[in-house]
Parts: C-alpha cells; structure tokens; sequence
C-alpha cells in the first residue's frame, strides 16, 4: 500500500511540475510579443522603415503592435490560450514570408527559421491548450 501512496504522490509531483514548465514556457513566448509589441509602440521609426522597404502598408505599424501586445498578454494571463497562441503562430509564418524571404542573405534565411520556429512552438501551445 505504501508503494503505491509513493507511485502516486511520485506522478502528482510530475503534473505539478511540468504544469509549472509549461506556463513558464508560455509565459516566456508571450513576453517576446508584448515586448516586441511595446518596442514598436515606443520606437516606431526602424519598424516604419523596414515595412515600407518590403512594400507593406505603414498604417499597419500600431495595429500589429497593439495584436502582439494584446495576444502577448492573453497568452501570458493565460486567457483563451488556444486562440491566443493559434494567432501568433499564423502571424509569426506570415512575418516570416513577408519580412525574411531574401535567402541570399544569412541574417535573412535565420530570421525565417526563427519565425518558422515560433509558430511550431505556438502551435503546439494552441493544441495543447485543448487538453
């Protein structure tokens, strides 16, 4: 009977931690947006350059950071996970085809995979949100 108590109290302590994992882990990709949001709020002037030097429309500029703000701090707070994290994966593979699709230059092709990265990472916050 005390072996089992043990086996027990031993898996308890595995979901406790990795639910602890795992909110650090969501926490620490929603600060990246909140952060990136605030900066382009703050800052705007580098952000307007490089959208219109990839012909995207400047009047996009505070929308987006207010979206990678807001959906930042909805991950974070951890309201409506699922869709929060489902948006910023969608949003980080449209960056990465908007922004980063000259592979000819390095800083580009890593940039790409960054945001590639980071939408499997969201995805896979968004999908296991379901559980």
């Amino acid at each position: 009977m005390c072996t089992l108590l043990v086996i027990i109290l031993s898996q308890m302590e595995d979901r406790m931690a990795a639910h602890w994992v795992a909110i650090a882990g969501r926490a620490i990709l929603a600060l990246l947006f909140i952060l990136a949001g605030a900066t382009k709020l703050i800052g705007p002037k580098p952000f307007r350059e490089h959208m219109q030097a990839e012909h995207v429309p400047t009047v996009l500029l505070i929308p987006v950071a207010l979206f990678e703000v807001v959906a930042g701090a909805a991950l974070l707070a951890g309201w409506m996970p699922m869709l929060a994290a489902g948006a910023l994966s969608l949003f980080c593979m449209a960056t990465a085809i908007v922004f980063h699709r000259n592979f000819a230059v390095r800083a580009e092709r890593t940039a790409f995979s960054k945001d590639l990265a980071l939408a499997g990472a969201l995805a896979f916050v968004a999908a296991v949100s379901l559980t």
